[in-house]
């Protein structure tokens, strides 16, 4: 990779020679004492400074305008992926997501598909073929511009979404790179031709856009910041690849939910989820479900109620009856276990019998400080679809109950956020439509 001279740091003012800095840093601090008793002298070593000046403001302008459009470019891919898919396997045009597992054509025609679209693009451009390694240190280096490299930038462009599409496996990495830094360095270029006073360094911007194109495109916003700066070592790209990649990450988020590691997935129907979204049920408390009026209400029986008349409790509909789940109190009233609506009115057991004596294991429970997640964990684990509520101060005092309703309802709040943000009204030119 070729490098280029960034801003030479200044040195700080310290102190006299031989003095020890207060403000230096430690060369190695598990030397500092060994150093000073051999006679080496002060361990340290003066702070040094690169402050970022008007030219590496500019640079980062511009890295976030590169970033947008390599944003756009990694979504462009993804739709003209899916048309080339489209296209060679239904014979459609069309940019929606498709499998190429799902069209039924014989392996000659698969075979065949790619290697007409690599022809293609090859008489167009034979550069656009290969790993393509060499374009991007010529990108980088300037030795590749103009109207050639622009050229070059679109064969690959059409090139990777031709095999891509086609369902030919491929890497990523090269192809990435050489679309982004060629689209950074001719803009970088066009912007140094321009105005020349700004300072632009075609080469920074095509490091720039080659970072924020694989930021853009992967989802993998501090990968591609430090790959771009362990592989120059140029502290002067430092703030405009922060602010390139990071503009490209959120640009990409905001067009598309996938990126190019998932979207192959995303066509064959998996769901992938990337989103880094709160979990309604971690955030809400079961005392907060017990404090909300009708809800956690808890009627509970006893272990020495006869069965014959909880039926017929049940049969008359009285308040709390319909419920699906009751706890069971012990002669001391302290929980004993849950027994269910089922239980009670099954015919095989005789109504003489004890509500005691359907109890089968000992009761799941929650407190109420745990989470509604940690509720939700424990009834998937133990099979059910109710908790007790006890104290955690009094064991088996029952205060509450929770269902699966209620962890239901906890998405509520986020649902009808959901649907008031999808009613406001699009603005255009600062004009309702």
């Amino acid at each position: 990779m070729t490098s280029f001279s960034p801003p030479q740091p200044t040195r700080a003012e310290g102190p006299a020679a031989g003095a020890p800095d207060a403000d230096a840093l430690s060369v190695a601090p598990g030397l500092d004492v060994a150093i000073a008793e051999s006679g080496g002298g002060d361990a340290h070593a003066d702070r040094e400074y690169a402050p970022a000046d008007a030219r590496t403001v500019g640079i980062a302008l511009l890295a976030v305008a590169v970033a947008a459009a390599a944003a756009l470019a990694a979504q462009l891919l993804l739709r003209l992926i899916a048309l080339a898919t489209n296209l060679a396997f239904y014979g459609r045009l069309a940019t929606v997501a498709a499998s190429p597992a799902g069209a039924h054509r014989g392996p000659l025609a698969t075979l065949l598909i790619p290697v007409a679209g690599a022809l293609v693009v090859g008489l167009v451009e034979p550069r656009a073929l290969g790993v393509s390694y060499d374009n991007v240190t010529g990108a980088i280096a300037g030795t590749i511009a103009g109207r050639a490299l622009l050229v070059l930038v679109v064969a690959k462009f059409v090139a990777w979404a031709v095999y891509l599409g086609s369902g030919t496996s491929g890497g990523t990495l090269a192809p990435l790179f050489t679309i982004g830094g060629g689209l950074g360095a001719w803009a970088g270029a066009g912007v140094a031709a321009l105005a020349p006073a700004l300072g632009v360094d075609p080469r920074v911007a095509g490091l720039v856009g080659m970072a924020a194109m694989f930021a853009g495109a992967s989802h993998a916003l501090l990968a591609s910041v430090v790959f771009a700066f362990e592989t120059t070592r140029q502290p002067a790209g430092l703030l405009p690849l922060l602010a390139g990649c990071s503009a490209a990450y959120l640009a990409s988020l905001l067009l598309g939910r996938h990126s190019i590691m998932t979207e192959k997935l995303a066509r064959r129907g998996a769901s992938v989820r990337a989103e880094y979204t709160a979990d309604p049920l971690a955030a809400t408390f079961v005392r907060e479900v017990l404090a909300v009026p009708g809800r956690g209400a808890v009627v509970t029986r006893r272990t020495d109620d006869v069965l014959g008349d909880v039926r017929a409790w049940i049969g008359a509909g009285a308040p709390g009856s319909a419920h699906q789940g009751f706890p069971v109190l012990d002669a001391a009233g302290r929980l004993a276990s849950v027994v269910t609506r089922r239980d009670l009115l099954d015919p095989a057991h005789d109504e003489a019998r004890r509500v005691g004596d359907l109890v089968r294991r000992p009761a799941v429970f929650a407190y109420p400080d745990h989470t509604l997640r940690d509720a939700a964990d424990r009834m998937v684990h133990a099979g059910v679809g109710r908790l007790p509520v006890v104290e955690r101060g009094e064991p088996g005092r029952v205060v509450g109950i929770v269902t699966r309703s209620d962890l239901l309802a906890a998405h509520v709040p986020r649902l009808r956020a959901g649907r008031l943000e999808a009613r406001k009204p699009r603005h255009r030119g600062g004009r309702t439509p």
